[in-house]
């Protein structure tokens, strides 16, 4: 018989060592300005920073998929800046829509858009605007550029495309395994 040793094989001193290195890492990162997560959106030519977050911001709201990272989020929203680099219509149009976006934000809650706390009270500022053409540009536009990321299909139980081998007739056509056998 093997005897299982049930002591933990962290104590406090090792948990306390840890906490002491990790603190003042963080307060030296956090007072140099250094946001890791913002660092993205910095070499951006056409389409400011902040304007760039409320896109990602935006698009996790259309499109809310807990289990994506924001960087999918950000590879959606990426080709944005570069339209806006070559076509003024577009640019106009994306600084104009989270300019509204914002106001809005800041009419009901004092806060820009990404500052908005709860989700449903950004879904609820999006159905304001979702009649609009900046609306209608960013969804439709992230449809392709969110589903179409090749690392996200088997997140999603797609498979990607059959024509190289065969069809789907030969290939998951019948594979359905979630509904009961008759």
């Amino acid at each position: 018989m093997r005897e299982v040793d049930r002591r933990s094989k962290y104590n406090r001193r090792i948990f306390l060592q840890g906490a002491a290195t990790a603190v003042p890492t963080v307060a030296i990162a956090t007072s140099a300005g250094l946001v890791l997560s913002d660092a993205w959106a910095d070499d951006a030519t056409a389409l400011t920073p902040p304007t760039l977050k409320t896109l990602v911001k935006i698009a996790r709201d259309i499109y809310p998929h807990d289990f994506l990272g924001d960087s999918y989020y950000i590879t959606a929203i990426k080709p944005w800046d570069g339209k806006a680099a070559k076509d003024p219509g577009v640019k106009s149009l994306i600084n104009d829509g989270v300019a509204r976006l914002d106001q809005e934000a800041n009419d009901r809650h004092k806060v820009p858009y990404v500052q908005v706390q709860w989700e449903a009270d950004r879904v609820a500022l999006l159905q304001r605007i979702e009649q609009t053409a900046f609306f209608q540009k960013i969804r439709g536009d992230l449809v392709v550029s969110l589903y179409n990321q090749k690392e996200l299909w088997p997140r999603f139980g797609y498979e990607g495309s059959s024509a190289e081998y065969g069809g789907y007739m030969t290939r998951g056509f019948a594979d359905i395994d979630w509904l009961p056998k008759a």
